[in-house]
């Protein structure tokens, strides 16, 4: 699939014709990869699929492994992704960021990613119930993780105030 991307940085609009591929990811089943070069600051793709609300995306997809959500706005809305962009894989070290411009998302490139090239952005999740959302991306700086780093420590406190609640807990009852 060839895909028509625009730059940011320059005042005037240029495009690119890159082509966009999907095949087998070594970090997650499938990725998309990039069949030509693309230059840092271009909008890659765009994340599409129907809206629908948190709440009913929560519903539809309770039993789900895998799902292609992604939160937009305040995060009461959900696009239920459709399309070449939700095949790109979460990386902690990505090569590609995303961006909602009005009422759209986009997803960008942040560095010059060369034709072969796996393309990638962190997830950021900051919601998931239990789901520990390992990430497999292999990166050097990987956190394990495909929650925002402000969704680890918000997490790592809950189980510290869970732990020192259920110590209390113990503690009342061995003295009664």
């Amino acid at each position: 699939m060839n895909t028509t991307a625009l730059t940011r940085s320059s005042s005037h609009v240029k495009n690119l014709i890159m082509g966009l591929m999907i095949r087998s990811s070594s970090i997650h089943a499938a990725g998309c990869y990039t069949t030509s070069p693309i230059p840092k600051g271009v909008k890659v793709v765009e994340y599409t699929g129907p809206r629908i609300t948190k709440k009913q995306a929560d519903a539809y997809f309770q039993n789900s492994k895998i799902t292609y959500l992604f939160g937009i706005g305040d995060g009461t809305k959900v696009i239920n992704g459709h399309g070449m962009a939700m095949y790109i894989n979460h990386s902690c070290d990505p090569n590609c960021e995303t961006e909602e411009l009005r009422g759209r998302v986009w997803v960008m490139s942040i560095r010059e990613i060369a034709p072969g090239e796996e393309l990638t952005y962190d997830y950021n999740l900051y919601d998931g119930d239990e789901d520990e959302a390992r990430c497999h991306c292999g990166a050097s700086n990987c956190r394990k993780t495909m929650y925002s780093v402000e969704e680890v420590e918000r997490r790592k406190k809950a189980a510290k105030r869970q732990a020192r609640k259920a110590a209390n807990k113990l503690v009342s009852a061995r003295r009664k």
